[in-house]
């Protein structure tokens, strides 16, 4: 347990190094268009919608599982909620304020991330179907279910005042960028003071050790999925408020720049390992790079290469460095059982 906090403790150390290398390069090279507060505030905007899916992705990651549904959660959670808001014409002239209206469509599309947590943890669980599995499939289940719900057609027609969350400013930061702080200080503060944190730590080191410590290992995974997928829904209702619609596929990009996220803040895909604090400073250096590509012209198409070719080799030094062998070593071993 001490050598995984001092390596956690070493990544973060890389990570923050990284991330002021990043900044430092954008600022050299574009010091007219990165250095703007325009700039900074677009950025502050746009990352809170994926860096609340990356944190259900990371929390999903911690227990040794994955939720590869969480951008479709969002989607399902998104309709369900846009669809309680596009009401609010008909819903006045019954009586019924816009602040009522907005009330019960973010608390319809809470309700549903968290339903759709419940039945990915369900799946987990009581079915004995592993995460990547299980999540792979829900997530054509929930996004099938949006495109059922809204017939493929874009929901509009939101009150004027739900469209603060998205778009609005507190002393000149987006109110995406505050709740995303808000959300994931409560987070850390889950992993490292809660006992539910402890339990998803201990599952994703070892679950026999966990199973023979008195821990019912199932409920934690119930309780994590259900937290993911709240995630998912908090996500949801700031994508359809700074969009001023939504419409099923919202967001696909999401789910490999989540995945990249969690691995490059530390995260260990085969669980026990991951920091809120190392996937912030991942977000950062992902969001400071996407904004130098989009100041430089390139299109999606090259940022999906980059963020691919990111992964593997997150992947492939994660592995090595976990594997403990020195690259030598494994070459020589390779071309060993090639000649051989």
């Amino acid at each position: 347990m001490i050598g995984k906090l001092k390596i956690g403790k070493s990544d973060n150390l890389t990570l923050f190094v990284i991330m002021i290398a990043t900044i430092f390069v954008m600022t050299i090279f574009l010091p007219d268009k990165f250095l703007r507060l325009v700039n900074f505030q677009s950025m502050a905007s746009q990352f809170p919608e994926y860096g609340l899916l990356a944190l259900g992705i990371m929390l999903s990651m911690i227990t040794g599982g994955i939720d590869l549904s969480v951008v479709s959660i969002a989607n399902l959670s998104g309709v369900a909620g846009a669809m309680v808001l596009a009401s609010h014409v008909s819903a006045q002239t019954m009586g019924i304020s816009p602040g009522t209206i907005i009330f019960l469509a973010i608390l319809v599309a809470l309700t549903v991330s968290l339903i759709c947590g419940l039945i990915n943890g369900l799946v987990i669980t009581a079915l004995g179907v592993p995460a990547i599995i299980a999540t792979l499939g829900t997530n054509g289940l929930f996004i099938g279910a949006a495109i059922i719900f809204t017939e493929g057609h874009g929901i509009r027609g939101f009150p004027e005042e739900f469209l603060f969350i998205g778009s609005g400013e507190i002393l000149k930061m987006p109110m995406p960028l505050i709740i995303f702080i808000v959300v994931a200080a409560l987070v850390s503060l889950m992993l490292r003071k809660s006992s539910q944190g402890f339990k998803m730590y201990m599952l994703g080191s070892s679950p026999l050790v966990t199973r023979f410590s008195g821990i019912n290992n199932n409920m934690v995974l119930i309780k994590t999925y259900m937290l993911s997928g709240l995630l998912a829904g908090i996500s949801a209702i700031i994508i359809i408020s700074r969009v001023n619609s939504m419409r099923p596929g919202y967001g696909y990009a999401y789910l490999l720049l989540g995945v990249l996220i969690a691995l490059l803040g530390g995260t260990n895909p085969e669980g026990g390992r991951g920091s809120v604090i190392g996937m912030c400073m991942a977000i950062v250096i992902l969001q400071v790079l996407q904004s130098g590509l989009n100041i430089l012209g390139y299109n999606p198409f090259v940022k999906k290469f980059i963020w691919g070719l990111i992964l593997i080799l997150v992947m492939v030094i994660n592995f090595y460095q976990a594997d403990g062998r020195p690259w030598k070593n494994v070459v020589q071993r390779y071309f060993r059982s090639g000649a051989s």
